[in-house]
């Protein structure tokens, strides 16, 4: 693993921790009985979201940095193939929560929009680095 895979992989499990509290967060807004948040059906459903794909996309982006270094790719596609994920992990969870900030939400505003750029980002790493792998793989003809 590089140098700067490894700084990458640090960055994120050091970043890990926020998502937990997050949901420790989440959680007390649960059994607390919080108004705005469980009086709310969007805004809590939108939360929930954006804190379940905050956790799974590091994870995700953890995953892939394994690979990046093993793929075949120009310099820009493995850039996109190592920040793509972690991007998603900061702008779909951001457009769940800031879509719904006001308690008093009864649907989405135009923040939204960042899920839909941090899904490109998110398609373009995952397809750029399952052919930088396909590509290594045939090139080492193992």
């Amino acid at each position: 693993m590089s140098r700067q895979t490894r700084m990458q992989a640090g960055i994120l499990l050091i970043i890990l921790p926020t998502v937990m509290y997050g949901g420790l967060s989440l959680l007390g807004l649960l059994t607390k009985n919080i108004p705005g948040y469980n009086d709310n059906p969007l805004r809590h459903d939108m939360w929930r979201a954006g804190h379940a794909h905050a956790g799974i996309y590091i994870v995700l982006s953890l995953i892939m940095l394994h690979y990046v270094d093993e793929a075949d790719l120009p310099p820009f596609w493995r850039w996109i193939a190592s920040a793509g994920a972690p991007m998603a992990a900061i702008l779909i969870p951001a457009a769940f929560f800031l879509s719904v900030i006001s308690p008093r939400a009864t649907q989405p505003n135009g923040l939204l929009n960042f899920a839909y750029v941090g899904a490109l980002f998110l398609a373009a790493a995952v397809v750029s680095l399952g052919v930088g792998l396909i590509r290594s793989a045939r090139h080492s003809g193992r």
